[in-house]
């Protein structure tokens, strides 16, 4: 069995895999990292990690894992499954890493838009040759409330809702409109520049807001809210091969 640690900007999300299959996953903060991961491992075999972190992963939260498991430590000098043609490498993140090597694995010989709604919103493309050439980032809906209220004086931070109408009428419903109504044209708008620019065939919309975000999208995209675990599962083993 193998352990997956995904360190996100705001949570951990840690999954266990037999072979291809998610046997288990759970979600919790940060600050409760060691706990969280000791509980956790204490019910299966596991044989080796792979650690994936964007967020702030302590050097002795990594040798937790580090002194019970041989455990690789993603970055851009692991062997990826495809082509990486981003002209600083050493910058991309390891989350996009995982993301793409996820698509690799299950669409390979197509042109694929990976889009992680998450604290961050990032697109990343991959052609029907295996090479990745890039994308972009975005904030996420989080940021843009938590903005709209900290770089102004009087707006509310509030919680995301999907609006009932583009039309706000009021303070609170014009801040929802803009921001979720705001980033659903946009990512339609990068879907279809994407299908003409370059024959994009297959959409996959992951992370936290994917679910939040799925249905209102115009175009068609797969949904897959596990993506990121799975990639870095295939990552984990095949990197002994």
């Amino acid at each position: 069995m193998q352990l997956i640690i995904d360190v996100g900007n705001t949570r951990v999300k840690i999954a266990v895999f037999e072979i291809n299959n998610l046997l288990a996953r759970h979600d919790f903060e940060l600050s409760d990292f060691n706990s969280e991961v000791i509980r956790f491992i204490k019910k299966y075999p596991i044989k080796k990690a792979i650690v994936s972190s964007v967020g702030r992963l302590s050097r002795e939260q990594l040798r937790l894992v580090q002194l019970r498991f041989p455990t690789t430590l993603l970055s851009h000098k692991i062997p990826l499954p495809f082509t990486n043609e981003y002209g600083t490498p050493e910058t991309l993140g390891v989350d996009r890493m995982a993301l793409v090597s996820a698509f690799a694995k299950e669409y390979p010989h197509k042109n694929g838009l990976i889009i992680d709604a998450g604290t961050c919103i990032t697109f990343d493309f991959i052609d029907s040759k295996g090479s990745y050439k890039g994308g972009a980032i975005s904030p996420g809906i989080r940021l843009r409330y938590k903005s709209l209220h900290e770089l102004t004086a009087n707006l509310p931070l509030l919680e995301k809702l999907m609006p009932k109408s583009i039309v706000g009428t009021t303070t609170e419903t014009s801040i929802h409109s803009g921001i979720v109504q705001g980033i659903i044209l946009e990512i339609d708008g990068v879907i279809n520049e994407y299908k003409t620019q370059y024959h994009v065939d297959t959409v996959i919309l992951t992370g936290g807001d994917a679910q939040f975000l799925a249905k209102r999208l115009k175009n068609s995209i797969f949904a897959h809210s596990n993506f990121l675990l799975e990639g870095l599962n295939y990552i984990l083993t095949h990197s002994d091969d």
